[in-house]
C-alpha cells in the first residue's frame, strides 16, 4: 500500500470534514476559473490588433463611443453623418477604400443587430489578413441581407430565409418590408457572428427611414453644403398636405429612390493607401480639424479601454478569488491539524510497526496536498459549469459571446500553485506526526 492510498483511506475515514474543506477550495478555484474564461474573451474581443480598415469615420463625440458603436454594436449610435460626406470622402487622394455603415435597428426575431452597408464591406479583412467565408453570396439588391453565424444558430436561419426589422430596437414597432437571406457567414470569433447585415440600399428604402426634406437641408446646412434651390423649392412642396393613401400595406416596389441628400450614414470605415500607416494618420488629423466629423484608430481606443478599465476589474476580481482560496487553504490547516490530537494512537500503532517518521510526515503531506488538488478539479469543473450559465445571460445583455470550453493558459497554474499551497498547509500538521512519542500516544 503506498502514502498515497494511505492518504486517500484517512481522507475517507473524515469524508464530511475533508469534504467541507475541499468544497470550501473549489468554491474559491470557481470564481477564479469563472473570472479568468470570462476576462480572456473579453480581452480577446477588445484587444484585436488589426483590422481589414485603419480608420472609423463618425459623427463629433467621444471616441470610444464611436469604437463601440461601429464595430462592437455595443452601444447606440452617436447623429449620422449625411451621405453627401461619405461621397466626398471617397474622393480623397489618400482613401483606397471607404465603406458606409448605418446601424439602429434590430431582427424582429433574436434582436440581433442589423448593419447597412454594401459588397465592398465584405472585401475587407475582419481581422489582419483573415477574409469574411461565406455560404452562399454576399451582398447584390437591394433587400438581400447576411447574416453571421451566431444569428443563423439562434434564429435557426437558412439561405432563403425572411426577416424584419425593429425601428430603432423598439419591440412593437417592426417595420413590414422584409429582407431575404442570401449568405450566411463563417464563425469570426468577432461582434460580426451576432450581426445580420442587409444591403445599405433596402435600408434606406424602409419606410420611416427616409430623412423628411427639411431636415435633411437642415442638416446639410451645418455640413457647410450648398443646397440648390430646386431642393429648397420641394422641401416647400412636402409641406403642403397631402391626401391620405387608400393604399394599405408596404411593398418593395412602393418605395421611390431616396435622394443622395436624403441619405445618411451612421460610420465609414475608411482604408488609406499604402502600407505605412502615416497616411492613415495625415487623413485623421485633417477629418479631426475639421468640425464635421471625427476619425479614430479603433486599437488604441480599446487598448486604452482595456488598461483603464477592464485590467483593473480582473486584477481587483483575482485578488478576491486569491484571498477566497487563502482562507480556504486555512480551513483546511484548522481541520488538519485539530485532527492530530484524534489520531495520535493512530500514528502511534503506525510507527510501532514500523513506519519511520519521515513516512508519517509524507502521509499528511499527501493528505494535505490531495485535498487542496481535489478541490481544484472540482473548481475548475464547477467554474466552466458557472461560465456556461452565465453565457446566455452576459449575450443577452451585452452581446458579448462567451465559450464555456474557453481555456486560459493561466489555469494551469492553479494546480502547482495548490499542490505547493497545500504542501506548506500540511507542514505544521506533519511536524507534529512527525515529532509523536509512539509510547505516550500507544498509551492513551
Amino acid at each position: 500500500m503506498n502514502l498515497v492510498t494511505i492518504a486517500l483511506k484517512s481522507i475517507k475515514q473524515r469524508f464530511l470534514s475533508s469534504s467541507l474543506t475541499a468544497l470550501s477550495v473549489s468554491l474559491g478555484v470557481m470564481l477564479m476559473v469563472a473570472v479568468l474564461v470570462i476576462n480572456g474573451v473579453v480581452t480577446d474581443l477588445f484587444s484585436q490588433q488589426s483590422f481589414g480598415f485603419n480608420l472609423v469615420v463618425g459623427p463629433k463625440g467621444s471616441d470610444l463611443s464611436l469604437a463601440l458603436s461601429a464595430i462592437y454594436r455595443l452601444e447606440r449610435s452617436g447623429e449620422p453623418l449625411p451621405y453627401l460626406y461619405y461621397k466626398e470622402l471617397q474622393q480623397h487622394p489618400a482613401v483606397e477604400k471607404a465603406v458606409p455603415i448605418t446601424i439602429g435597428d434590430l431582427t424582429e426575431q433574436g434582436g440581433f443587430p442589423i448593419v447597412g452597408t454594401n459588397s465592398e464591406f465584405f472585401e475587407m479583412d475582419y481581422s489582419y489578413k483573415k477574409p469574411f467565408r461565406v455560404r452562399g453570396s454576399f451582398l447584390k439588391t437591394p433587400w438581400d441581407a447576411v447574416i453571421g453565424s451566431r444569428v443563423a444558430a439562434v434564429n435557426g436561419w437558412d439561405i432563403g430565409s425572411e426577416f424584419k426589422l425593429t425601428h430603432g430596437g423598439v419591440k412593437d414597432h417592426v417595420h413590414e418590408e422584409k429582407f431575404r437571406v442570401v449568405g450566411v457567414l463563417a464563425p469570426t470569433g468577432t461582434p460580426n457572428d451576432r450581426t445580420a447585415f442587409v444591403s445599405i440600399a433596402g435600408f434606406w428604402g424602409i419606410s420611416e427611414h427616409e430623412k423628411p426634406l427639411q431636415e435633411a437641408i437642415n442638416r446639410l446646412e451645418k455640413f457647410r453644403y450648398t443646397v440648390p434651390q430646386s431642393l429648397r423649392d420641394q422641401a416647400e412642396k412636402e409641406k403642403q398636405p397631402k391626401k391620405a393613401d387608400a393604399h394599405a400595406g408596404h411593398n418593395h416596389a412602393d418605395h421611390a429612390e431616396l435622394l443622395d441628400e436624403q441619405k445618411e450614414v451612421t460610420a465609414i470605415f475608411v482604408r488609406t493607401k499604402g502600407d505605412t500607416g502615416f497616411a492613415a494618420i495625415r487623413l485623421a488629423g485633417e477629418i479631426n480639424e475639421d468640425v464635421r466629423a471625427m476619425a479614430i484608430n479603433p486599437v488604441p481606443v480599446m487598448n486604452r479601454l482595456m488598461s483603464l478599465i477592464v485590467d483593473n476589474i480582473k486584477l481587483m476580481l483575482l485578488v478576491l478569488t486569491s484571498l477566497i482560496v487563502a482562507v480556504s487553504a486555512v480551513s483546511i490547516f484548522v481541520s488538519i491539524y485539530n485532527s492530530m490530537a484524534d489520531r495520535r494512537h493512530e500514528i502511534g500503532i503506525m510507527r510501532a510497526l514500523g513506519a519511520r517518521r519521515e513516512t508519517v510526515f509524507t502521509i499528511i503531506l499527501a493528505e494535505s496536498a490531495l485535498l487542496c488538488l481535489g478541490g481544484g478539479v472540482i473548481g475548475l469543473l464547477l467554474g466552466h459549469g458557472m461560465v456556461a450559465v452565465a453565457s446566455p445571460i452576459i449575450e443577452s445583455r451585452s452581446g458579448i459571446l462567451i465559450n464555456p470550453l474557453a481555456f486560459e493558459p493561466m489555469e494551469l497554474i492553479l494546480f502547482p500553485v495548490l499542490l505547493v499551497v497545500g504542501s506548506l498547509i500540511g507542514f505544521l500538521p506533519g511536524l507534529a506526526a512527525y515529532r509523536t512519542d509512539v509510547a505516550a500516544a500507544l498509551s492513551e
